[in-house]
Formats: structure tokens, C-alpha cells, sequence
């Protein structure tokens, strides 16, 4: 499940000149309004209730009238575990296919949570065991030997230390070692510096958010003593495609004023187009039922729909008239499906034949299609 995000987004990046602001920064307002009519309990430095960092994410109306938009688009009892978890003492793992809004969800949990989404770790497969404990300022290491002073915090350490809320992306990419670094900060809530006879350890507040691709089981599994110290949330697929439309629709709106493209109600035409597509040869089968269909080796995420629409504004902006036609998607939705030159695009050549050319209202589509395809 993806996201929708409104406009102020992109008036706060055009007043800060800064394309993507964080999101506390983004949604200050939304956040300030929530706080200051917020009566219910609040956990030890929350910024919030739980009640209203659940609002925050999933939208609403504050009895004032202050509007909150909805941050991201899915089944409520998800939001309000992955909040409650975080108000233990357990840390939260957001799992999921590409796509499912996992690190939006993750960016905007620790803004309404502790008013600062920035301690983040990001996990590749190069990611050190420092980035997760800590680091020496080695210049500092030589002139005065190991010191709190030559110690560089991680954010992870520096969010125990201050009680505040870290991230951890894409766990799974980072090395089985590294992870299992994890395992006393997440259990023990303390942090060895054994170098300096020293540990930090965690204040009131603190807790981690992960997120992880459960398409990359078995690259770095995570060890059963680690798993056991998170609670899993899976994110799911949008259910309904319109429901994926509405999403798509509405973060392309968002991202088309921060880039200054004028998004119009035109385009929602082509959009169905592309979740439709996405959505058939994601699930294998048309959307009637009446048809299967061979399924290419990428994952057709909504967040790449959301790009292919994106890109397609934007030929249309600068090359077309402004208004999103076939022939604008038709090479965005190539790239996306056909990764694997040999198989997916023979997948992709039996789909157009077998699915799109039938269909009642695609002719522009299947032309446009074919022209890149060629």
C-alpha cells in the first residue's frame, strides 16, 4: 500500500527551496494543530498520543476544523498496531513488497512520534557495524587516544541517548553481523562502549522502526534472536484498483506541483491505464477474471506506477500540450516491465496481443504501446 500526500508538501519545498522537505517540516502545521488539541495521554516524550499519531497518518478532521490529510492510504488497525508497538517496548518492523509506502510510513511514524524523522540508518549491503553502534573521529583518536570526545554517535545511539525514535531501512540488505548488533541495543536497551569501560543507555521514548523487502528473503535473513525482538506489521498491496488509482493520482498531484507540472483531471484516464496494466500482469489474470497472463520478473509496485505517470507528465509538460495521453506512459510502462530483456519481453509483446489490442477504448494505448515496443 502506498501513499497520498497533499500540496503543502510542495509549498513548503518551494518556501524552503529544498525539494523534498522531511515530513515534520512539511507538515508542521498539521502536526502543531494536532498537538495543541491533543488531550489524550501521551507516552514519555511523545509529541503525541498514539490517537493522534494514528490521525496524523490516516487523515481526519480536528474538532476545531483543521483538516488532516491522510499520509497513507490502507486498513486502520495496521496504523494503530505499528503506533501501539512503538509505545511499548518492543521495536516495529514494517515489511512488505517494494512499493508499500514502508519507508513513507516509517518517515512519518518517527515525525509525530519525536518531531525528528532524520536519525536513519540506511542498510546496504556495504552498511558497517559503526553505522549502527559508533564511530571515532580518528583524528581526535590520535591526538588524544579513545575518548567520549573522539566517539561519533550513531543515530541509532544518538536516539537512545535522547530518547527519540530511530529508522533502520532496508534491514535485510545489511549484513547478518552488522544486524545482530541489534540484538542487546533492541533487548538490553543499552549500548557497550567498551573501548572506554562506557555504555549508553536507552531514556524513556526511545524505540526503532525497520523496514525491510520481504522480496529479499534469503539475501540477509534476519536471525531468529533478532526477529523475536521486533513486532512484524506487513504493509499490503492496494486491494481495489481504484483505491490504487486514488493513491497513484493523488501523490502524482503532489509531486507534479513540487516540479511545477500542471497535473490535470485529464490525465486520471491514463493513470487507470497504468494501474490496470500494473495490476493484471501483477496478479496474473485481467482484471475480469476471464484472462490469465504471464507475470514479468518486476514487481509493478504502486510507487512505480507513480514514477511511470510522473515521467509521463512530464513529457507532456515539456514536449506535448500539457495533457497526458497514451503515447507519454507508453515507454515508462516498457521499462517498468520488461527488466529481464529476454523473458519479460515476451511477456510483455503476448500481453499487448492477447489483452490490450481487444480492448474496448486502448486502441490509442495499444498503438502507442507497440511504437516503443517495436
Amino acid at each position: 500500500m502506498t501513499v497520498s500526500v497533499d500540496s503543502t508538501t510542495s509549498a513548503t519545498a518551494h518556501q524552503d527551496g529544498v525539494l523534498r522537505p522531511h515530513a515534520e517540516h512539511a507538515f508542521a502545521a498539521e502536526l502543531a494543530a494536532l498537538a495543541a488539541q491533543d488531550d489524550r495521554p501521551r507516552p514519555q516524550r511523545w509529541q503525541l498520543s498514539p490517537w493522534a499519531v494514528a490521525t496524523y497518518l490516516l487523515g481526519g478532521t480536528l474538532p476545531d476544523g483543521t483538516v488532516i490529510t491522510p499520509k497513507y492510504v490502507g486498513p486502520r488497525r495496521i496504523v494503530e498496531v505499528a503506533v501501539t508497538t512503538l509505545a511499548t517496548d518492543r521495536a516495529l518492523l514494517l515489511l512488505g513488497v517494494p512499493g508499500t509506502a514502508k519507508t513513507w510510513v516509517s518517515e512519518h511514524l518517527a515525525a509525530a512520534v519525536s518531531g525528528d524523522s532524520t536519525l536513519l540508518v540506511q542498510g546496504t549491503a556495504g552498511t558497517p557495524e559503526e553505522a549502527i553502534r559508533y564511530g571515532w573521529n580518528y583524528a581526535q583518536l590520535l591526538a588524544h587516544g579513545p575518548s567520549r570526545g573522539a566517539l561519533v554517535p550513531s543515530p541509532v545511539m544518538r536516539a537512545m541517548a535522547d530518547g527519540m525514535t530511530a529508522r533502520v531501512e532496508e534491514l535485510t540488505r545489511i549484513p547478518a553481523d552488522v544486524q545482530d548488533s541489534l540484538i542487546t541495543i533492541l533487548s538490553e536497551k543499552t549500548l557497550p562502549i567498551p573501548e572506554l569501560g562506557q555504555e549508553v543507555q536507552a531514556v524513556r521514548g526511545f524505540n526503532l522502526i525497520a523496514t525491510a523487502n520481504d522480496r529479499d528473503r534469503g539475501v540477509n535473513d534476519l536471525s531468529s534472536a533478532l526477529r523475536r525482538r521486533f513486532n512484524t506489521v506487513v504493509l499490503p498491496l492496494p486491494e481495489s484498483a481504484d483505491a490504487e488509482v486514488d493513491i497513484v493520482a493523488r501523490r502524482v498531484d503532489q509531486i507534479g506541483r513540487s516540479l511545477d507540472l500542471p497535473a490535470g483531471p485529464e490525465g486520471i484516464d491514463e493513470i487507470r491505464r497504468v494501474v490496470t496494466v500494473f495490476r493484471e500482469l501483477r496478479d496474473g489474470v485481467t482484471a475480469d477474471g476471464r484472462t490469465k497472463v504471464k507475470s514479468p520478473s518486476g514487481t509493478l509496485s504502486t510507487a512505480e506506477a507513480i514514477s511511470v505517470v510522473t515521467n509521463g507528465l512530464a513529457l507532456a509538460t515539456h514536449f506535448g500540450d500539457g495533457v497526458l495521453r497514451p503515447g507519454d506512459v507508453a515507454a515508462g510502462i516498457l521499462g517498468a516491465v520488461v527488466r529481464d530483456p529476454a523473458a519479460d519481453r515476451v511477456i510483455w509483446q503476448e500481453y499487448l496481443e492477447t489483452v490490450v489490442r481487444e480492448r474496448d477504448g486502448w486502441k490509442d494505448f495499444y498503438r502507442a504501446c507497440r511504437e516503443v515496443s517495436a
